[in-house]
């Protein structure tokens, strides 16, 4: 494949640079006032404002050259194709497939996958409804009243921000708890006011072998069982799985017609809208998941039909290849003015870093050029009075996206507008700074004023939806899926693996068993390693009492 920095394209931006790199964007607003009349972009719901990033006219044709030279578009098209994009792993990426209409046709390896998503979704929608109805009755007779989700990395982080964001559209009389962590802390946490009766738990892994997910579900199960009587029939009643393994699902007393499966060609980070979602359907109904997937579904149209100059996912990408690749721009933060969000950065985490946190090209060329951002962000106004001091006055240069609402779903005196006009006002401070003649103006004593300027010139994207709703959520998701998708193509990268992540399980693996060895094992690690197993082993054998487990494992409290 072409080597990106020798693409024209790439190079005319390298020039091009040279010459805007200390431009400031007072001077780009004054040279030309209408620049915010333009440098916008509108799809599916949603309103990019991408007017107060370091670019002129010329940056954004060169970067939608650049697209084209990196043939962003043909790849995307193979992508919605089936086509097997995920080179590493020979395997089509088409989470795109999860929302598309029941009247759609697509067929991959000889299958109509379509037909195969509705399938599950009308079978979701089918329990969905018996335990909200209350129909669905535990092992005792009662109701379900409690919904455990226990997964972890794409199975627990796009449940739980979608829960957290669709709140407001829950069924109140339903409580929803998620345990991701192997930690043990989050199994009691999460379970410590439950009633075994009344708890069902959605175990989610594609293989039923996943080492902390399997670790969370037995450990579950041994609390339900302690908690209804030790009758092995009780589990069937209060667990379904999110698997395709159903002979390790029915070992672990699951009923397989309570098994929803998904595909190979669904990578964790983008499977919030298949079967994983199915807390989030318990949450929100059957009818309000079809609005999210028809929000996911309006993006995706916009991602194939919008040419790339008014595409917000392709302005997104390349805006974040621009500075992450020209500027030295290390990070990313996303700021969602809403508090129903404050789990979205974390879930942008995984889907952007696992993605494009790659150091080879498709054809396994090592890249010479950076790949994926760091994102993080918390909800504001909260991060206004933490790390916006970094921000506006540090010396690193961190872009971020502003995302807020027209609406708020919880109108409460003037509190919406207050939130807005924090939006607003941060994305203008951060544009535009405050000169030293402006802060002497203020009457600022001369030997204070270099502490009060705020350089400005730093870069964001305003990002606006009418109200925060299952369908916004969906096109908000799918917007960041596609600007992600759009920075791996140009990078070259295979942006549906993740290789990464398994040496460390491996090695994991390979050491549980020294830590629980009763004689002392040999040990072959690197020296620090060696001393740290040594060191732990003798803490255990040595073992404070307040590590025995707590002798209450249905976690409810006792009556005395």
């Amino acid at each position: 494949m072409t080597e990106l920095r020798e693409r024209p394209a790439w190079k005319a931006l390298e020039a091009h640079y040279e010459e805007i790199r200390d431009a400031h964007l007072r001077e780009l607003f004054a040279t030309d006032p209408q620049r915010a009349e333009y440098f916008i972009a509108d799809g599916a719901g949603l309103h990019l404002d991408f007017s107060k990033n370091r670019i002129t006219s010329e940056t954004l044709a060169l970067l939608a050259e650049l697209a084209r030279e990196c043939e962003v578009e043909k790849r995307r098209d193979a992508m919605f194709r089936g086509e097997h994009i995920n080179v590493s792993e020979d395997r089509a990426v088409l989470h795109v497939a999860l929302r598309m209409n029941a009247n759609r046709s697509l067929n991959v390896d000889g299958v109509d996958v379509v037909k195969e998503v509705h399938d599950v979704l009308d079978r979701m929608g089918d329990f969905s409804y018996r335990i909200r109805s209350g129909d669905w009755k535990g092992h005792t007779g009662k109701p379900i009243r409690n919904v455990v989700n226990i997964g972890i990395g794409g199975s627990d982080l796009g449940p739980v921000m979608a829960y957290e964001a669709l709140r407001h559209y829950s069924q109140r009389d339903l409580t929803f708890r998620f345990v991701s962590n192997i930690d043990g802390t989050d199994f009691v946490e999460c379970t410590r006011d439950l009633d075994p009766a009344e708890t069902l738990f959605i175990v989610a892994s594609k293989t039923f072998t996943t080492l902390e997910t399997m670790t969370n579900a037995r450990t579950a199960r041994e609390w339900s069982l302690a908690g209804l009587g030790g009758d092995e029939a009780a589990v069937a009643k209060h667990f379904v799985a999110l698997s395709t393994n159903a002979e390790e699902v029915a070992k672990f007393g699951i009923d397989t017609a309570n098994m929803f499966g998904f595909w190979e060609w669904v990578g964790g980070r983008y499977s919030m809208d298949s079967a994983i979602g199915l807390s989030t359907m318990l949450a929100i109904g059957y009818v309000a998941f079809q609005e999210m997937l028809a929000g996911f579904a309006e993006m995706d149209a916009h991602f194939c039909e919008a040419p790339v100059e008014s595409n917000l996912p392709m302005l997104m990408g390349l805006l974040s290849v621009w500075y992450g690749d020209f500027f030295g721009a290390e990070t990313c933060a996303v700021l969602p003015y809403d508090q129903y969000l404050h789990r979205f950065p974390a879930y942008l985490q995984q889907l952007t870093m696992e993605s494009n946190g790659k150091h080879v090209t498709l054809d396994g060329t090592r890249v010479d050029y950076d790949t994926g951002a760091i994102y993080w962000g918390e909800p504001g106004t909260n991060g206004q009075h933490s790390f916006y001091q970094l921000i506006h006055q540090g010396t690193r240069l961190i872009p971020c996206d502003f995302i807020g609402f027209m609406h708020s779903n919880n109108p409460l005196g003037e509190h919406h507008d207050l939130l807005m006009s924090n939006v607003f006002a941060q994305s203008e401070a951060l544009a535009f700074g405050k000169t030293p003649e402006q802060v002497r103006e203020e009457g600022t004593a001369e030997e204070v004023v270099p502490h009060r300027v705020m350089e400005g010139n730093r870069p964001s994207n305003t990002i606006l939806a009418e109200r925060l709703t299952p369908e916004s959520l969906g096109s908000l998701v799918a917007l960041y899926e596609h600007s992600v998708f759009t920075q791996g193509a140009i990078w070259g990268v295979d942006s549906f693996d993740q290789w990464g992540v398994e040496l460390g399980k491996a090695l994991a693996v390979a050491i549980i068993p020294e830590l629980q060895a009763d004689e002392e094992p040999d040990l072959n690690h690197d020296s620090s390693t060696n001393a740290l197993i040594r060191r732990y082993r003798q803490a255990r054998r040595e073992r404070d009492p307040a590590d025995e487990p707590t002798p209450n494992p249905a976690g409810r409290e006792s009556a005395e």
